[in-house]
């Protein structure tokens, strides 16, 4: 029989063993996913609508947006949260875009349930009011926070943010384009007024997450993913310069990563980064899970090749 004192121990010791596995046990159901969230993207399709052709080239059989479709309509039917969104250059590139100036693409999209867009240097290529007729066919909106439309044929065609719900999450997009000038010839970028696109990607996604309170910030970005001139802005200085941002999903200089890069924000915080080349060759997926303590974790990424691949 114990005595007194061994009795004590050993309650003090069997009382903190279940307050150790109540705190982990808790910990534990914390760390537990209770929302998900699939982010499916493409960037810089120009107007790629066919694969590209059987003639012994790199990328013959790749591409389409048939098979895109496809890929996409079999993730919604396994997945229950995905977002579809694409970073610019959608436009110019195959006889396509000659012919019918960008009218089979945004058709495309929007039978694909894409739901929300950025602009890239390539989408002027027929002028600001070719691009605006052209929305008309989409059922998605156009996001771009350092673009001032006033005055051109785009005004009140874009929006400097978006939010979208998926399930219980609230999902806020910004979207930034590149500099235009040397790019865009000014009589198609007309009175198109550039700003900086950190400090308008940073004004908004500090309204997303402070006034809005979404629990993902997106930034659409048609920047390009880094360059060689420390001068040039890129996805790799905004998200060492943002602060509320948590993924960026870039275009403009055709990389084709294999997988999300993290660099850290301005605050020490994680921000991803992502790009998967051109011509609707990839469909970039990013798997999200949200813990009940509102943390996010990047838990799979996948670089899912369109044509005659499946995934990779």
């Amino acid at each position: 029989m114990l005595n007194r004192r061994k009795f004590l121990q050993t309650a003090s010791l069997a009382t903190g063993a279940l307050l150790t596995q109540g705190v982990l046990g808790q910990e534990r159901e914390e760390d537990t996913p209770v929302n998900q969230l699939t982010i499916l993207h493409t960037n810089d399709v120009h107007s790629r609508i066919d694969p590209f052709p059987m003639d012994g080239g790199r990328n013959q059989g790749l591409g389409g947006v048939a098979a895109r479709a496809e890929v996409i309509r079999n993730i919604r039917a396994s997945t229950e949260q995905v977002l579809l969104v694409d970073a610019g250059d959608i436009f110019q590139g195959t006889p396509y875009f000659n012919f019918y100036k960008g009218e089979p693409e945004i058709k495309a999209m929007a039978a694909m349930g894409y739901e929300a867009v950025t602009m890239g240097n390539h989408d002027f290529d027929a002028g600001l009011e070719n691009f605006a007729t052209q929305l008309q066919h989409a059922n998605f909106p156009v996001v771009i926070a350092n673009y001032d439309f006033t005055n051109t044929p785009m005004e009140g065609k874009s929006r400097p943010y978006h939010i979208i719900r998926k399930g219980r999450l609230k999902i806020g997009l910004t979207g930034v384009g590149i500099e235009l000038k040397g790019l865009v010839p000014d009589n198609l970028a007309g009175n198109t007024i550039y700003s900086d696109p950190i400090l308008a990607a940073n004004r908004w996604a500090a309204h997303l997450k402070q006034k809005e309170d979404c629990d993902l910030v997106v930034c659409l970005s048609h920047l390009g993913y880094r360059y060689k001139e420390a001068n040039k802005v890129s996805d790799e200085i905004l998200a060492r310069e943002s602060a509320h941002i948590d993924v960026i999903i870039g275009g403009h200089t055709h990389t084709f990563l294999d997988a999300p890069v993290v660099y850290k924000n301005k605050f020490g915080s994680d921000v991803i980064v992502n790009q998967v080349g051109w011509a609707g060759i990839l469909l970039g997926r990013m798997d999200f899970g949200f813990q009940r303590n509102k943390k996010k974790n990047l838990e799979a990424s996948h670089r899912v090749i369109i044509g005659k691949k499946t995934s990779e």
